[in-house]
């Protein structure tokens, strides 16, 4: 299982608890207070809090807390299929699994565990998985907590199969926000987009930035590496990089649609965004034995500035 790779003596830096349902849940701590919980029910993060102890990812309060269902937030495994684009069920199988904590797992680069804590986990197709997508997999995801409280996601899917298979993925991840009509998107300026309300007609970006007044279900087509989303009344500002990872979904229900969704407040909408790195327009094809890795690095930063791309790249992205 995971560990803490810097000895602290504060207190374990993981523990494993169990929730309501009986399903085990992994909650990574730093030595400054910062923390991550991670449910094996899908994988999910299901909260990632700062060193105040502020929560991060938005989850609703009419959130489902009951498996096989996903919990509405968090942070979502869409695996092998993103939205329902495809045969199977809305966002894939993986985020309604159980998953196993990955005792023994093949090695990442070593910089991908110094100073952080951190979890590896896996899922393997089961029978029931065969049957509707009839492809052999192991799918390990690690998910880790830095000293400075940035969380990283390291995805892994590798066929095991005796012939190639595709799939699309996405990271489905609920940020919380003040309110969203405060809130912009910065990074996804001139590109193509595909607007998942009209028929995925393509259309390209106008704006200096993203902002919000209604219903918005756009893919950004091969977005940049680094995405940020500033919060003005909280002063906070996510940046969210990644790898592997070619497009970027922006999704933000609205009122009209929140008030269809049971597990999801009428008003709501107000207060997440989800921003999501995703590889969607190109599935992904594995031939037997080849593996696929998608990464995602989520910041959060006390900041009201713009966005500033030299900045970013001085935290390494």
């Amino acid at each position: 299982m995971g560990h803490y790779s810097a000895v602290w003596d504060d207190k374990a830096a993981t523990e494993i608890t169990k929730d309501w349902n009986g399903i085990d849940q992994v909650l990574l701590r730093n030595p400054h207070g910062a923390s991550a919980k991670i449910s094996l029910h899908g994988g999910q993060v299901i909260s990632w809090r700062n060193d105040q102890g502020e929560e991060l990812l938005f989850t609703s309060n009419k959130a489902i807390f009951k498996h096989p269902k996903s919990m509405r937030g968090g942070i979502q495994i869409c695996y092998p299929q993103f939205g329902d684009c495809g045969s199977l069920d809305q966002h894939g199988f993986a985020r309604n699994k159980i998953w196993v904590i990955d005792e023994n797992p093949p090695p990442l680069h070593s910089n991908e565990s110094s100073g952080r804590s951190f979890v590896d986990l896996l899922l393997k197709s089961s029978e029931d998985d065969l049957k509707q997508w009839p492809h052999s997999f192991e799918f390990r995801l690690r998910v880790s907590l830095a000293l400075d409280g940035d969380l990283t996601l390291i995805s892994r899917v590798r066929n095991i199969n005796g012939k190639p298979f595709s799939f699309s993925f996405a990271y489905h991840t609920y940020l919380s926000v003040s309110d969203i009509s405060e809130v912009r998107v910065e990074g996804l300026e001139t590109l193509d987009y595909l607007d998942n309300l009209s028929k995925r007609e393509l259309l390209t970006e106008q704006g200096d930035a993203i902002t919000f007044e209604s219903e918005m279900d756009r893919t950004y087509l091969r977005s940049p590496k680094v995405v940020a989303v500033l919060d003005h009344e909280r002063k906070r500002t996510y940046v969210i990089g990644k790898e592997g990872l070619p497009d970027t979904v922006v999704w933000n229900p609205w009122e009209k649609k929140s008030k269809t969704m049971a597990d999801f407040g009428d008003d709501e909408y107000k207060s997440m965004l989800c921003v999501d790195g995703a590889a969607l327009e190109r599935p992904i094809t594995l031939k037997p034995g080849e593996e696929w890795t998608g990464k995602l690095m989520l910041t959060a930063v006390k900041s009201s500035f713009c966005f500033d791309q030299l900045e970013l790249q001085s935290k390494g992205f």
